[in-house]
This record gives C-alpha cells, structure tokens and sequence, in this order.
C-alpha cells in the first residue's frame, strides 16, 4: 500500500490530533508492555499539550493528511536532549512513521550539537527496546520509580 505522508513542526492548534494520536498509541503501549494503571502521557491534557508546543520541539506525522504520530525532545541545559511522547497510531507502525520521526529528531539534535540523547520505555516491551536498539540507542539502567521496569536508552551523537 503508497501512503502520503509528512512531518511538520506542530503549532497550537495541532493539540487535539496529538491527543488522540497520544491516547490511542500508549493505550497499547501499556498493554503490550504488560503495565496496569497509567502512565503520563495518557494523564495529559490538550492544555499541557500546547504548553509543550510552544516550550519544546514537538512534531505530527501525517498520512494522507490524517494524524498519525508525534514526538517531543527537549533541549537540557547540559545540552542533552529528552525525548518523550513518541507515538504513532497501530494501524499505522510498521509503515515507517516511527523511524522518520526518530530520523527527523536526530537530524534537529545533531544540527544544534547536542551529543546525547535519551528517553525512556518499558524494558519489558522488548519490540520497542530493539526498534531503539536499531536507531543506535542503548540501555544505560532500568528503574521502577513509575512501577514498572522503565529503561533509559541513551544515544550518543558525538
């Protein structure tokens, strides 16, 4: 199947298509991961959404117009950068979305020089770990401060 499809810097107004992008993938994000209660990002409003718009770098991914995936990063005052928020729609993963947004991400931190990023995932969502794996990060520990075992994955750019 062709798709369409693009990825742009989100304005404000893009805050309820990241919502329910948000709402639809970490809802399997968490079963899939096997995690009970809740996490952040479904706790987050369309409000906290726009704060984010205008704080940090967030970009929408689009097929045939239809939103499909986000991503955030935040640029660290020890100039490393955070990656959250980083989701694409199941009916859409396997169609490359995920991998141009990672791309995209990569292609911003390295041209403000930023050596190294991070994010967090479930250590037991073992296809997410190696899709990161594949994307040259790695696990640098796992914590269960959220109550599941969440790994750090670094990637260095330097």
């Amino acid at each position: 199947m062709d798709y369409s499809y693009n990825i742009r810097k989100a304005v404000e107004s893009d805050a309820a298509d990241i919502h329910k992008v948000l709402q639809e993938s970490f809802v399997k994000y968490m079963r899939d991961a096997g995690i009970s209660g809740t996490v952040d990002a479904l706790e987050e409003t369309e409000d906290d959404i726009r704060r984010d718009i205008l704080s940090k770098e967030v970009f929408i991914a689009f097929i045939d117009g239809v939103p499909v995936g986000t991503i955030r990063v935040e640029i660290l005052p020890d100039d490393s950068a955070y990656i959250t928020r980083f989701g694409v729609i199941h009916s859409f993963q396997g169609s490359g979305i995920g991998k141009s947004l990672i791309g995209l991400v990569e292609k911003y931190l390295k041209s403000r020089n930023i050596k190294k990023a991070f994010l967090y995932t479930a250590s037991k969502y073992s296809d997410l770990v190696r899709f990161y794996y594949g994307r040259g990060f790695y696990i640098e520990s796992v914590s269960s401060d959220r109550g599941y075992l969440r790994a750090k994955m670094v990637r260095d750019f330097a």
